[in-house]
């Protein structure tokens, strides 16, 4: 059993998620097979240097994960695009480069955040190439932890009133976008995370059946997307009884 999870925006204002994540982790990933996190773990990260207490409970509670046996994989959102190589070493996980295909039960999937995949937002696509570039990204990670604190809150706040202010269909992924990734990387599974619009969606792409997963984020339920012998099963789960509800369980 593999799972797969995003959009947990963790952070210290949200006892309830931090919960629920911490009883997955002893709970239903305890012996999983892998775990996946694909983006947005994170409400907000300026560089593993600044971790604050908080955070390094989190990385603890990984470490704990990972030493009983069941890999993790963590991948850049853009809430947390700073995660490095520091932070990962200590929870025991492995940073994934966003777009991987990588194997689950046999089938080659294509893990993705999922910002890249909207490509009609061009002021927010245009602000991801400049933050992403490498030269930038080292400066960004060399900056006073202070001023790194500022820019969060400015970059958090702008994105949330802009959010509201453009159309849905600007924010979700582009329709054209999703079977020309797929194609590239020759598979029929897509997953991701970012629009927080969680389904399973049947694609056409050429002569053969696909597929785009969107996993859900955590807010008022989690979210997880579990991967076994019986196929692939998204659904949600409450907070105060964090099991999954599995679709026949």
């Amino acid at each position: 059993m593999i799972l797969l999870i995003s959009d947990l925006h963790l952070e210290e204002g949200r006892p309830d998620i931090t919960r629920a994540f911490l009883d997955l982790l002893h709970g239903r990933a305890r012996g999983a097979q892998a775990l996946y996190i694909l983006g947005d773990f994170f409400e907000a990260w300026i560089g593993d240097d600044g971790m604050t207490p908080f955070q390094r409970s989190i990385c603890a509670a990984l470490r704990e994960l990972s030493d009983s046996g069941t890999p993790i994989f963590i991948m850049h959102g853009n809430r947390d695009f700073l995660i490095g190589k520091a932070f990962c070493k200590a929870a025991g996980a492995t940073l994934l480069k966003d777009p991987s295909v990588v194997q689950l039960h046999g089938e080659p999937v294509l893990l993705m955040h999922g910002d890249s995949l909207c490509t009609r937002d061009v002021g927010y696509m245009k602000l991801r190439r400049i933050l992403r570039n490498p030269v930038v990204l080292f400066i960004l990670r060399h900056l006073p932890l202070g001023t790194r604190h500022r820019l969060a809150r400015k970059l958090r706040s702008e994105s949330r009133a802009q959010t509201r202010m453009k159309a849905n269909d600007i924010v979700d992924v582009t329709p054209e976008e999703v079977p020309r990734v797929m194609q590239h990387f020759g598979v029929r599974t897509l997953v991701h995370g970012h629009t927080h619009r969680p389904a399973i969606h049947k694609l056409q792409i050429g002569d053969q059946a696909a597929r785009r997963i969107v996993l859900g984020d955590w807010d008022k339920q989690g979210w997880a997307l579990q991967v076994d012998e019986q196929g692939f099963q998204l659904a949600a789960f409450d907070f105060v009884n964090p099991q999954l509800a599995l679709p026949g369980a």
